[in-house]
């Protein structure tokens, strides 16, 4: 049995000048710029997005399986294409985890965001060599 479809993700984008949009979606509300000088441009906030996604199905995974996770941090480095369309052709994200978490939670983590989870990830295409590294810090409360 297939679970019923969610409800669709409405944006609405107000061209603020340049290439500076507000964007609402719901109750949440942002600003998008072409230059990304003081707010994301929209590459950025879709790798943000990315790393985001993954590291709450990773917060989620861990504490619901009762680990101490104390902390978790990520880092994403994607490269684009230098032709139109300047589309993201690999990234490699890197999380460390902070607190006394089996390196096997965290592994089995990762892979159930990536192949299941992450809607993110299943949302671009699949061509994109991402790369998944990470590092236990068992001291890091932060």
């Amino acid at each position: 049995m297939t679970a019923p479809a969610l409800p669709p993700i409405v944006v609405d984008l107000t061209w603020q000048g340049g290439m500076r949009f507000a964007a609402r979606s719901g109750t949440a509300e942002f600003v998008l710029d072409g230059p990304g000088n003081a707010v994301p441009t929209p590459v950025q906030a879709l790798a943000g997005s990315l790393a985001a996604c993954m590291g709450i199905d990773l917060a989620q995974i861990l504490t619901k399986g009762r680990h101490p996770l104390k902390a978790l941090q990520a880092h994403l480095v994607g490269n684009r294409r230098g032709e139109a369309p300047k589309r993201f052709t690999d990234a490699t994200l890197h999380f460390a985890i902070g607190g006394d978490v089996p390196a096997d939670a965290v592994e089995r983590a990762i892979a159930l965001s990536r192949e299941k989870y992450c809607s993110v990830w299943h949302s671009l295409r699949q061509d994109i060599a991402l790369q998944i590294t990470y590092e236990i810090r068992k001291d890091d409360t932060q």
